[in-house]
């Protein structure tokens, strides 16, 4: 019982924060302030960096085994640093998530709605592929080479991207599941002309399931640069996706003035896909890691503020 408590601890934790989210934090639907969703990124911040104490108990007392021989001091750091990480690498996916609203036609009191059960899909998705991920790392400790390769590759088709052009395209998805363009309030499934049809508002949250599905294609193998330890990588996961869905709604109107940040994440990117790819014979303290993305978020804000500021000039 003892092994599997850490575990309970931290599904009971989750389930806590998204009953508060949908049930106390937003009961009906609503348009959120910049000023609520910036007070709800900082409740889901803080819980993440409570969690960290959670963590630093969990291994010092011994109640989970340490795969990797660290103290827990260690292990807070690489909870911290993976957290940091998935939470920077999901900065692209705010882009993504803001075109698909568009293109959809979501109004803004639909939208938490639909992030909050993304969410909850993310969370299943991204144990789906932990767990599996965790077991290739397991069988094939080589497979760390091919990981860090993948992310090479995304950082460079990345950079190479427009993302003024880039589009999230649904008409695929909406000839595969007949979808239709109606909004019927907050409906899935309505009637039109006697026809029973999916709304825009399914469409939008299947677009966003996929685009996570993708997302995390590149989030879990960076994450593994940091950690292998399983209780290490789902839970700075979860906090990091649970704290997306507010973050996205105080920076709805700022994305455009933070465009630079992606060459932080391609940075970040860069730096991970290095690590993995040498992690069998180089190891990198975690003390740097946790430096390197820092500075490169720290610069990348810095840079869109300033070249906001020369634009108004």
């Amino acid at each position: 019982m003892q092994e599997y408590l850490p575990w309970i601890i931290l599904v009971s934790h989750v389930l806590i924060l998204l009953f508060i989210d949908f049930f106390v934090l937003h009961k009906k639907n609503e348009i959120i302030s910049s000023k609520k969703a910036l007070k709800e990124t900082l409740f889901f911040v803080t819980n993440a960096a409570l969690f960290a104490g959670v963590v630093y108990w969990v291994y010092d007392s011994g109640l989970r085994e340490n795969v990797n021989g660290l103290p827990a001091s260690d292990s807070v750091v690489k909870y911290l640093t993976a957290y940091i990480i998935e939470l920077s690498l999901s900065v692209d996916n705010l882009f993504v998530i803001a075109v698909i609203f568009v293109n959809y036609k979501i109004p803004q009191q639909f939208q938490h709605r639909l992030l909050f059960l993304g969410i909850v899909g993310a969370l299943v998705f991204r144990a789906i592929l932990i767990s599996f991920g965790l077991l290739l790392v397991e069988a094939v400790h080589s497979i760390t080479i091919f990981f860090g390769l993948f992310l090479l590759f995304t950082a460079l088709k990345m950079l190479k991207k427009d993302s003024e052009t880039g589009e999230t395209k649904p008409s695929r998805i909406n000839a595969i599941f007949n979808i239709s363009d109606i909004i019927d309030e907050d409906r899935f499934r309505t009637i039109h002309e006697g026809k029973k049809v999916w709304t825009a508002l399914f469409g939008a949250l299947l677009t966003i399931e996929f685009t996570d599905l993708l997302f995390a294609l590149d989030s879990i193998p960076a994450v593994f640069a940091i950690t292998t330890d399983a209780f290490l990588a789902f839970s700075s996961n979860i906090f990091a996706i649970m704290g997306l869905r507010s973050l996205y709604f105080f920076l709805a109107d700022l994305l455009e003035r933070f465009s630079y940040i992606k060459y932080s994440v391609f940075a970040i990117l860069i730096f991970v896909s290095l690590k993995l790819m040498t992690a069998m014979f180089l190891e990198i303290p975690e003390w740097f890691s946790l430096a390197f993305i820092g500075l490169s978020l720290g610069l990348g804000i810095y840079v869109s503020i300033l070249k906001g500021k020369e634009e108004k000039v």
